[in-house]
């Protein structure tokens, strides 16, 4: 909602500075970029390379820290991490998404929030404030908390359990048994507890393991669209609390994300694989199976994992050197075609001074 920025930064813990005119008096709308912001918008800087911005945003105010300069005549709100002021800012003045009440169809009505085009078993248990929309499916014996939603075409398989305040977006699958905790967000299209990649190779052919176990996801993860957690052939595979995936996330069977962890898109993690707290792994990421990849690991874009990575590594490259080799590595590799000729120069030099030698002295070693 509309505030003033002196409301502003003390709904976020921010100090006003710069306010000679009484610029903590005007009324601000909403967040912008710093490049695109205007005279009713909130804007940050939180990376240097857009510090150029602050000669020429229009915006009302700008979150940044008291140590970065700033034009005299720009609004700053002064606070010690703009980026996380920022997503305070936006909560505070454009909210987070509403959630549509589900849907009436033509001569029937929803019922406490739950559509009558959805199908509830009858010894499912639905908790309080609960919003299902037309074909969702909840099956027998499954189990979603309070606060939750669950929109079209979500499907929660047997003896499933959902925690409170979940939200589920559309075509979201929960298989039998598989378990989430509270405040737990998942987007489109996210499986969780299909079958893991198991097979026996016998006599050339793969025969199918069944996969007995489950997945845990713990409270408040958070998972982009079109992620797929196998369930584990037996126990669980368990994403930690906190965790935040991107888009399109392969997790395999029986492997253990720990709390906290920030995936990016188009990760692959191999079954059986330990992943400590706080790892962060970028985006085409891959890691081999039956690893185990310490706390605090960050590992850059396109990295293959091959091989166990201790607790605060920072790696890159395929297969995963430690960062600054590869980084590196990266170098030398935009110079191979140059590279590539100065050696055919030298081979021709040696070659034509071997032949040189050899006429003079009628051989060469």
């Amino acid at each position: 909602m509309p505030m003033t920025i002196s409301q502003l930064a003390q709904t976020i813990g921010a100090t006003v500075a710069g306010d000679g005119d009484g610029n903590g008096d005007r009324v601000v709308q909403g967040c912008q970029a710093i490049d695109l912001a205007g005279p009713t918008d909130v804007t940050f800087l939180a990376n240097a390379k857009y510090a150029q911005f602050l000669e020429t945003t229009k915006a009302a105010a700008v979150l940044i820290d008291a140590r970065t300069p700033c034009p005299a005549n720009l609004v700053r709100l002064v606070c010690d991490d703009p980026y996380f002021a920022f997503r305070n800012a936006m909560i505070a003045l454009h909210g987070f998404r509403p959630h549509p009440a589900p849907m009436r169809q033509e001569g029937a009505q929803a019922k406490d929030g739950i559509s009558a085009a959805a199908v509830i078993h009858p010894s499912a248990k639905i908790g309080a404030g609960v919003s299902i929309h037309p074909h969702a499916v909840v099956e027998a014996g499954a189990s979603v908390g309070n606060n939750c939603v669950l929109y079209p075409g979500v499907y929660v398989g047997e003896q499933a359990t959902i925690g409170n305040d979940c939200i589920l977006y559309p075509n979201v699958v929960i298989y039998d048994r598989c378990v989430l905790g509270d405040g737990v967000i998942l987007h489109s299209n996210t499986v969780i507890g299909h079958d893991g990649f198991g097979h026996a190779t016998h006599k050339g052919e793969h025969h199918k393991i069944p996969q007995a176990g489950i997945v845990v996801v713990e409270d408040q993860v958070e998972m982009g669209a079109g992620c797929a957690i196998e369930r584990a052939a037996l126990g669980e595979t368990r994403i930690g609390r906190g965790s935040k995936f991107a888009d399109l996330i392969s997790i395999g069977h029986g492997t253990t994300i720990g709390p906290h962890c920030l995936l990016v898109s188009l990760v692959g993690v191999s079954g059986s694989v330990e992943i400590g707290k706080y790892v962060v792994l970028g985006g085409q990421v891959g890691v081999a199976g039956h690893l185990k990849v310490g706390d605090f690991v960050q590992a850059a874009a396109r990295t293959a994992i091959a091989q166990d990575v201790a607790d605060g590594q920072k790696v890159g490259g395929t297969p995963a050197v430690p960062l600054d080799l590869a980084k590196r590595n990266a170098l030398a590799g935009t110079e191979l075609y140059a590279m590539m000729k100065r050696l055919r120069q030298l081979e021709k030099e040696v070659e034509r001074l071997r032949s040189a030698a050899s006429s003079t002295t009628g051989t060469i070693d």
